[in-house]
């Protein structure tokens, strides 16, 4: 049996974890924020990740998309071995290969939306490919706004700026905390669906942190945390099957 390049791309792995951990203080004021996690994040999928507040989930993200360290375990990025790197490595290797989308939007305020999305490409000093530029600028609908600055743009429309700059260096994943945070449900609405759309008609990956069940069910799959620990996993997700699968750990959260 062969296997398509289709079927090969949704097996094949953008990041993992392996018995990752993370541990805050020493002694008596020891936390423990993750706890020997695994999990792959495969490539052409979107993966949301839930948990409660102080479940570890943005720790997660964090240390596998190269922003925080870690305490023991390891992170890949494709083959590349993330404890192994210096920290001028690591610069490089999160500004050639992930996106990073936030709540806050991140901006610079001197730039119009057109340069804000070049710019880690012009301090990479890599010219952007134009076809693939304009790809993404037409997915999420800027074409008429890209010399506008971000005081001049709304706060949906600034996200939608940082989400093509997320996308605009075609990186191998892209990470986002909160993406839809700071926006109103029809702002958020739209910023995830572009995210999905990258995904199903880029090809791209995306891991995205959030606590908002209605975001969780635009991706492909959950990944729930709880005191460190992935305790579960959702495919195909519906917010209404988010929520109880919420409930039930904020029920267990009580009575232990």
């Amino acid at each position: 049996m062969t296997t398509t390049p289709t079927a090969a791309r949704a097996t094949a792995v953008a990041a993992r974890a392996m018995d990752l951990s993370k541990v805050y203080g020493e002694g008596e004021t020891q936390v423990v924020a993750l706890d020997r996690v695994t999990v792959d994040f495969r490539q052409g999928e979107f993966t949301a990740i839930m948990g409660p507040s102080g479940s570890g989930k943005s720790t997660l993200m964090h240390c596998v998309a190269g922003l925080d360290t870690f305490s023991g375990g390891s992170v890949r990025i494709g083959e590349t071995e993330l404890g192994s790197l210096k920290d001028k490595q690591l610069t490089q290797l999160r500004r050639d290969k992930i996106g990073f989308i936030f709540q806050a939007f991140n901006l610079l305020p001197t730039l119009t939306a057109l340069e804000n999305i070049t710019l880690p490409m012009d301090i990479a000093g890599r010219k952007p490919d134009q076809q693939w530029l304009q790809l993404v600028i037409d997915m999420v609908g800027l074409s008429g706004r890209l010399g506008h600055r971000p005081t001049q743009l709304s706060g949906g429309q600034q996200q939608r700026v940082a989400v093509a700059r997320a996308l605009a260096s075609r990186p191998e994943i892209i990470f986002g905390d909160e993406p839809t945070g700071n926006l109103d449900s029809r702002s958020g609405a739209e910023v995830l669906g572009f995210l999905r759309n990258s995904v199903r008609e880029l090809g791209q990956t995306v891991v995205m942190v959030t606590h908002d069940p209605v975001a969780a069910s635009y991706a492909d799959r959950v990944v729930f945390l709880a005191d460190g620990r992935i305790v579960d996993e959702m495919i195909a997700p519906t917010a209404d099957g988010v929520l109880d699968r919420m409930k039930e750990f904020d029920a267990k959260g009580r009575t232990s």
